[in-house]
């Protein structure tokens, strides 16, 4: 039976210095891969790479706004210019709460500019090594709001509904060059960011509103960084290999289970 095992790869994270992406960043290091974390927070992307350079994993740190095409282009460079990426996660995103009557267009363009453009951005940077060395794997980080109707949530929805098409494309077209591209759809995990937005929406009833959003799950709670990290490992493997153009629905029950 094949492991999963990275060891000899390379493998690029945006947004790993925090959250799901630094969990998949140390999974992969621990996995045996030469991890790059790229994130637009420099100080927070080198953290991470001294913690799992510490416990004895390889990892270096790049500071990038996904956003930004020629900073794309040079970040990538120089990451392959020593070895070439076999791995890109793309983990970097935002949210943003809000009906289309209430989205601003500046709310709109900045979640569009994130999610979609810098997926869209990173995924053309790896490409041409990828199919000069004739293999690579991709996994992009979407969400159960790419396929299901939530409250409050439009900017989000689309932005994460293109991840999902673009996934699909990706894998289609790239599917000869032995080009691998899956997506995760994660339902709620618990992350910095969900204390944050807790704390920040319902001041006094954080707890609370933590009960209710965990049970929205039909399993009964969040996941843990951890638990798609191990996913996304997976998918990353040469354990995966039959598997391209999958949205997998890391959910707790949500898409089929819910009442």
């Amino acid at each position: 039976m094949t492991q999963l095992n990275l060891s000899g790869r390379v493998a690029a994270i945006t947004g790993g210095a925090s959250g799901i992406g630094k969990a998949i960043a140390q999974s992969f290091a621990a996995a045996g891969a030469q991890v790059r974390i790229v994130d637009v927070d420099g100080p927070a992307a080198a953290r991470t790479a001294d913690e799992i350079t510490s416990a004895g994993g390889n990892a270096l740190a790049f500071q990038c706004d996904v956003t930004d095409g020629p900073d794309v282009e040079s970040v990538f460079s120089r990451i392959a210019s020593h070895n070439s990426i076999d791995v890109l996660v793309n983990c970097a995103g935002i949210a943003q709460i809000g009906t289309i009557a209430d989205t601003e267009t500046a709310d709109f363009e900045r979640v569009f500019c994130v999610n979609v453009k810098g997926t869209f951005l990173c995924m053309k940077a790896v490409l041409p090594g990828m199919i000069n060395q004739g293999r690579g794997s991709i996994v992009n980080m979407a969400s159960i709001a790419a396929t299901a109707g939530l409250s409050k949530r439009f900017a989000y929805s689309m932005s994460k509904g293109a991840v999902l098409a673009m996934t699909l494309s990706v894998a289609k077209d790239f599917i000869d060059k032995n080009i691998r591209c899956n997506c995760i759809s994660p339902a709620r995990v618990h992350t910095p960011f969900v204390d944050g937005f807790l704390h920040a929406s319902y001041p006094g009833r954080e707890k609370e509103m933590f009960a209710e959003l965990s049970h929205a799950q039909p399993i009964g709670r969040m996941a843990t960084p951890e638990e798609v990290a191990v996913l996304a490992l997976y998918l990353s493997s040469d354990s995966a290999n039959f598997l391209t153009g999958a949205n997998i629905p890391f959910d707790g029950g949500f898409t089929y289970l819910r009442n």
